[in-house]
């Protein structure tokens, strides 16, 4: 019995010993109440020091892991929640832990190759993500003092925008038409025609199929560089709060290159589904609606996400963050609402219509109504010199072909401006997946301007695109490499070019016109 009496007494002093040591410190725990919850929308009571974009956490009555939810609104009585998860589980009554931070997103070089959802959680079939390395979402965008003039060209491998409507980096260019005219055809293309640069793309969907975003990816896997691609999707079937978050969360994951220096692209896909989602968010919240019942904010939700891209200045390391955003219309009517604050926000933009689109223009680019308020500043020197009238002559073209429609009488200069014209359309026709290089696109600037395919018949153009390519590598393979990488084209360069065009344009002219499948 005295045995036992000292084994307590020995366990006793131990347990003693160790209180002793631990540090007894008070812990703050914020706490709130849940008000309701549905539709992946909460209201929270309590919690007065929460603040915007703050992460919740909502516990569960069935034992399970919390859930994680994002302030929207503040009222002085309730706070606006949009659930980052499902659901299930949380109800009314149920504690609300107030973090005290921001959501946040894994950023790094790792990321490459990947495709993440907007919490940086992988959706393909590789490791975890190593998240060692988190910046917030939600971040100001550079100051005035910060950035710098918009002066090197991103080429996108179209000769429509790379000739007409040039993109700089640092740039926001909006991508704008009705559903189904080819706009993430355009950006797809951009990203794939950064596979010789040094350009880190990435490409954020929001509310899209999971089927079309598996095309997006499939491509750049087949045609371009995905080594150096970062994929951010947020499908339909996401809850609106993950759906509202990933552009912001793509934006972060470009900037860690842009801010070391570095180049990145980043493609939106589409703001209009993210300004629907904001809309459902802010309705179920009972936020009072403005016009189209879109809520009062909608402008700056977006403004402040696209003032985030920029080219910076090089006490900030002179990297660029350009921003190719996406948004579509309905029967091309550029004057609604979500449109206008869009083109209002961006440095221009690239207008789709689908009456060219349905007639085999593609990319079906409006000339007439796309703009880039950039300009030729960030063009290539060659490109520059060459497309100074080729706008003006398209447009003229565009305006006497309305005419001829009529069937009436046409002079010889007329006929010749038309015919001229046929050629310069079909030469803006470029097929998917195929974008040109700088001294590519400078040959066919050449041939326009030389009007070598006036000697070949309209139907003839396509075939010379498909020849010309590897023609000019065979035959100018030194003044390609030297265009490619300077951007210049000296006298050598053209005579080279010209010589090696007319060649190959001599032998389609002699040979019979190419049945029309």
């Amino acid at each position: 019995m005295s045995g036992l009496v000292e084994s307590v007494g020995a366990r006793l002093l131990r347990a003693s010993r160790v209180l002793s040591e631990i540090k007894i410190e008070p812990r703050l725990d914020l706490i709130g109440r849940v008000e309701r919850i549905g539709d992946d929308v909460a209201s929270v009571r309590g919690l007065p020091e929460a603040r915007l974009g703050e992460l919740l956490l909502f516990e569960r009555s069935d034992g399970g892991e919390p859930v994680a939810g994002i302030v929207l609104t503040l009222d002085p009585d309730l706070i606006g929640c949009a659930m980052l998860g499902a659901t299930s589980g949380v109800e009314a009554g149920n504690l609300v832990r107030g973090t005290g931070g921001v959501a946040r997103v894994p950023v790094g070089e790792q990321l490459l190759g990947r495709t993440v959802n907007a919490l940086g959680i992988p959706l393909d079939e590789g490791p975890a993500i190593d998240a060692s390395k988190l910046e917030p979402v939600e971040r100001a965008a550079p100051a005035i003092v910060d950035r710098d003039f918009v002066n090197s060209a991103l080429n996108t491998g179209l000769l429509v925008i790379d000739a007409m409507l040039p993109l700089g980096r640092g740039q926001r260019e909006l991508i704008i038409g009705d559903r189904e005219t080819g706009k993430t055809a355009i950006a797809v293309d951009a990203v794939i025609n950064q596979r010789d640069s040094n350009v880190i793309c990435v490409y954020c969907a929001v509310g899209q199929k999971t089927s079309s975003v598996s095309q997006v990816i499939d491509a750049v896997k087949q045609y371009g560089a995905p080594q150096r691609c970062i994929f951010v999707f947020a499908p339909a079937d996401d809850p609106p709060g993950i759906q509202w978050l990933a552009p912001y969360a793509a934006f972060t994951m470009a900037e860690y290159f842009s801010e070391r220096g570095g180049d990145a692209l980043l493609i939106i896909d589409d703001l209009s589904n993210h300004a629907v989602i904001y809309r459902q968010l802010s309705l179920l919240l009972r936020n009072p609606p403005a016009r189209e019942a879109y809520p009062g904010d909608i402008f700056y939700i977006h403004s402040r996400l696209l003032e985030r891209a920029a080219k910076l200045s090089s006490e900030r390391g002179g990297g660029s963050l350009t921003a190719l955003p996406i948004a579509a219309t309905q029967e091309g009517n550029l004057s609604a609402y979500i449109p206008t604050n869009l083109i209002s926000i961006t440095d221009g933009q690239i207008v789709l219509d689908p009456r060219l689109f349905h007639e085999g223009q593609k990319p079906a680019v409006n000339v007439g109504k796309s703009v880039s308020r950039v300009g030729g500043k960030t063009q290539s020197p060659a490109i520059r010199k060459l497309a100074e009238t080729l706008r003006l002559e398209y447009a003229q073209f565009l305006e006497l072909e309305i005419f001829t429609r009529f069937g009436g009488m046409v002079d010889e200069r007329t006929r010749t401006i038309i015919e001229h014209g046929r050629r310069i359309r079909a030469v803006l026709t470029q097929p998917q997946y195929e974008p040109l290089s700088v001294a590519h696109q400078v040959a066919w600037l050449l041939a326009i301007e030389h009007r070598l395919l006036d000697r070949i018949s309209v139907d003839k153009v396509a075939v010379l695109r498909a020849k010309l390519s590897p023609w000019l590598d065979l035959r100018a393979r030194e003044h390609v490499r030297q265009i490619n990488t300077t951007g210049d084209l000296g006298a050598d360069g053209r005579t080279a070019l010209i010589a090696a065009i007319t060649e190959l344009v001599e032998q389609l002219a002699s040979e019979p016109i190419p049945p029309k499948p």
